[in-house]
Formats: structure tokens, C-alpha cells, sequence
């Protein structure tokens, strides 16, 4: 009995799934970084092609930018490529000369001279060749969401055959398997198909819904494992969290009453349709803006909006600058400087312009005069302030209107959903992540052949 169940024993363990490493033993780390920081880091140079999914200022920028450092001085061509969001791209260029890490921001393949580490944003990336390069990094890989969208496909086509990749984002959908399933195409571990197929079920009738296959639940956080780390605090992987306990959050609700019924209503309803929804926005945007200006104080603010008449308004009442759009790239550069230097005191912008990845620490007021079904956008956009550094009390302010109160249900519903998940992931995996980050060594599979190969007859002397 106990030869069959070795055997069996066997037969499991030639089942498991994992990524195997590809990388390199790294040298030396900015001395500056925390310790889970650069523990963190070697694991990635180690791996070759990882993840990091991890919470809002806990460091992605220096160690994306360390892991590039690394793989430029390691590999022949020496040329790294960071994609990022346009408002994110300068930023992470003076974050490298405050670690002593050269990174340059380009525009084409033909500004790439020399080795070198070289940003640019998102949209800019057909003009570049990514074969010349031996990595390529993604800042905000959220953008890999949408399985079918034409940007997710151009970098996974782009990152094909690549040696080295890093994929950097705080927000991966923890219970949206098919943006994971994204990460792992992108880095090459296994296709989005192949992930379902291996590790899920179509939920019920739904097929756009999938669920974990019971008997697979713990071999599919171990394949995560084999490739991503998860973490909201260092503690998580058994690290102190010291500085990284942040001062407290002051979630502060407005309702406001709209004096304008929607279009095609006798009587103010509340809104239930997204049309309807972007309707009583617009009822109530007067109501809305008069909120705002009366929260503004002496104090730096950013007002978020998601409309552009919200926009337009707010920024003429709180004489504020705006960025929209269709702002230049000098003029978002001088803004943000202008902001971090305290010479700019309100800006009124979009989540999709300014939320994601900006390090705005040196503000702690901000309102939502304006909400979308978004949580992520919600998320993203509080923890431009409420992060690492920041030493005062973040005073987050959301303003709608009467008719707009199953958005905020909405909202709130997806933030107790995602909190669950997130625990559950981290419950999961933090004592794999652990074991793999700080007592990390290199995987190598030794070559055992077991059939000797029989040479055809006309390769034979």
C-alpha cells in the first residue's frame, strides 16, 4: 500500500503548475530601500518574469526601477523600456536621480541611444520597436484588464519572446480572474485561456463569471505564487510595518439636493440607468460645485470630476487649474510641479488624468464632486494622498446628489467585495510569498534523461 500511494505521491507532484524562474543573481540594491523593498527586487531579478501586486506606496516605482537597473547592467543589449501613464512618465524620472537611477523619457525608438532605461507613456508604444530591448516594464498593468482591448493585445504582442518582463500594479481585480489570467499571458507564464481551463468553471449559467475548481484552489495560489507577490503591508510577508502605518482617513459624505429634475421625469427620481445616472449629475451640478467651493479652504485640494462641464465649472468657482484631456504634456508637467512645490493650490482633473500612480503626499484634501461606478477610479484616487509619507489626516470628501444614492451603494458594495477578496488572496498566499521572497533561491530543473535517443538513419555516419 505505501508503494502505491509513493507513487501516487509522484504521479501528484509531476501534476503541479508552476512558473519556473528565468532570471539572475542581482548585485547591488539602492541602499535607501526598506527591506522588503529590496528583498522583494532580488526576488524579481531572480524570477525573470513576475508581478507585483501591491498597495499604493509601498515602493513599486523604486523597484521597478532597481529590477531595470539590474537587468540593463546583466543583459548584452542593455536597453530596458518602462511603460506608464502620461502623468506618471517625469515623475518616475525624478524618482530614479533621487536613487542615484538614470532613466530617460522618450518619445520614439529613435531616441533610445545607448544602453539606458527609457520611459514613455502608454499611447506612444507603436513607436517603438520592443525587440531592442531585452525588458520591458509595465507601470499600472491594470491597463491589461480588458481581455479583448486593442492596448492589452499591442503589449502582449509587443513583450512576445522577451527575456525579462515586470508587470507593477496595486489594484488587480483580486476577484476578476481574467485580468490575472492577462498578467500571466503578458508575462509569458501561461495564455488567459489556458489559466481558465486549467484552474476554473463557468459559474452557474453566466460564462463571462468563472469560479475556482474545488480541487484546485490551492495549486492555483501556489502557480500565482510562482510568479506574483500580493501584499498590502510588509507585515504580510513578515516584515515590521514601522513607517508604512498610515495616519487616519476621514471618509466625509455630502448630499446634495438637486433643484432641476432629469430630462423626461415630472418628478425627481433617483437615477438607475448609467444614462440616467449621467443625468442627474448634470441636474445637479450647480448644487454640487456651490458644495465644493464651500469645503475649499486655505489648504492644497484636488477636486475630481468625471464629466467635463463639471470640470469646466469648478475650475472657474474655485480658481482652480485645470487638467483635461486634451491638456499639453508641458502644461500637466508644470502643473504637477507648480502642486508638489506648493505654488499651485487647486487642481480640478479626471481619475483617468491624475489617479492613477501620481505621488501627491504633500496634499491631504480631496473631493469627488462627481462619482462613477468605478471603484477602482475611487480607490485609485484617495490613495494619491492617503499613502507612504504622508503625515497628516487625509480628508476625503465625496459630494452627490439625492439622485445619485445607488452609485454610492454601488461603490461602498464593490469596496466590502474587493476588500474581501483582497484578504482572502493575501490569506492565500502571504505564507508562500513569504517563503519564496525572503529565503528565495534560485529554481533550476536538472535534465534527467530517461530514453535514449535513436538517431535517424540518415543523420548516422
Amino acid at each position: 500500500m505505501s508503494k502505491i500511494n509513493g507513487n501516487y505521491s509522484a504521479f501528484l507532484a509531476k501534476k503541479k503548475v508552476a512558473d519556473i524562474a528565468t532570471g539572475f543573481e542581482p548585485g547591488s540594491l539602492p541602499p535607501s530601500m526598506f527591506d522588503f523593498q529590496a528583498d522583494v527586487t532580488r526576488w524579481t531579478c531572480r524570477r525573470g518574469r513576475s508581478a507585483l501586486f501591491e498597495d499604493c506606496g509601498l515602493g513599486k516605482t523604486v523597484q521597478q526601477l532597481a529590477w531595470a537597473d539590474q537587468v540593463a547592467a546583466h543583459t548584452r543589449t542593455g536597453k530596458v523600456l518602462i511603460l506608464a501613464p502620461l502623468g506618471v512618465t517625469h515623475q518616475t524620472v525624478r524618482e530614479g536621480d533621487k536613487f542615484g537611477i538614470k532613466v530617460k523619457f522618450v518619445t520614439c525608438q529613435a531616441e533610445c541611444d545607448g544602453p539606458g532605461i527609457f520611459i514613455t507613456n502608454y499611447e506612444k508604444l507603436h513607436r517603438f520597436d520592443a525587440s531592442q530591448f531585452a525588458a520591458l516594464v509595465l507601470d499600472e498593468s491594470g491597463i491589461l484588464k480588458s481581455f479583448a482591448g486593442a492596448t492589452r493585445n499591442a503589449i502582449i504582442e509587443a513583450a512576445a519572446g522577451l527575456p525579462y518582463k515586470l508587470a507593477c500594479t496595486a489594484t488587480p481585480a483580486p476577484n476578476d480572474y481574467v485580468e490575472l489570467g492577462n498578467h500571466a499571458e503578458f508575462l509569458g507564464v501561461m495564455s488567459r485561456v489556458e489559466m481558465l481551463a486549467t484552474f476554473f468553471v463557468h459559474d452557474g449559467g453566466d460564462t463571462a463569471k468563472w469560479r475556482l475548481k474545488g480541487h484546485a484552489e490551492e495549486e492555483f495560489w501556489r502557480w500565482l505564487c510562482s510568479w506574483s507577490v500580493n501584499i498590502r503591508k510588509p507585515s504580510d510577508l513578515g516584515y515590521e510595518d514601522g513607517k508604512f502605518c498610515l495616519p487616519e482617513l476621514r471618509m466625509r459624505e455630502h448630499i446634495v439636493r438637486s433643484s432641476q429634475k432629469m430630462d423626461g421625469y415630472l418628478f425627481a427620481l433617483p437615477a438607475s440607468s448609467l444614462a440616467e445616472r449621467r443625468d442627474a449629475r448634470r441636474a445637479s451640478l450647480g448644487e454640487r460645485v456651490e458644495m465644493a467651493a464651500d469645503l475649499a479652504d486655505g489648504e492644497q485640494w484636488v477636486f475630481w470630476c468625471n464629466l467635463n462641464a463639471e470640470s469646466d465649472a469648478r475650475a472657474k468657482t474655485l480658481g482652480a487649474k485645470e487638467i483635461r484631456g486634451d491638456t499639453s504634456e508641458e502644461d500637466r508637467e508644470r502643473t504637477l510641479l507648480g502642486f508638489l512645490d506648493g505654488t499651485v493650490r487647486r487642481v480640478v482633473t479626471k481619475p483617468s488624468l491624475w489617479g492613477f500612480g501620481m505621488n501627491l503626499q504633500c496634499c491631504w484634501n480631496t473631493a469627488m464632486v462627481g462619482l462613477s461606478d468605478s471603484y477602482e477610479e475611487f480607490y485609485q484616487t484617495v490613495r494619491r494622498f492617503w499613502r507612504f509619507g504622508q503625515q497628516n489626516p487625509v480628508n476625503a470628501h465625496i459630494i452627490i446628489s439625492d439622485l445619485e444614492g445607488a452609485v454610492l451603494a454601488n461603490i461602498k458594495r464593490k469596496e466590502a467585495d474587493a476588500k474581501r477578496m483582497a484578504e482572502e488572496m493575501v490569506r492565500h498566499m502571504a505564507d508562500i510569498s513569504s517563503k519564496e521572497v525572503r529565503g528565495s533561491v534560485r529554481e533550476t530543473i536538472k535534465y534527467k534523461p530517461s530514453v535514449k535517443i535513436k538517431l535517424p538513419q540518415w543523420l548516422q555516419p
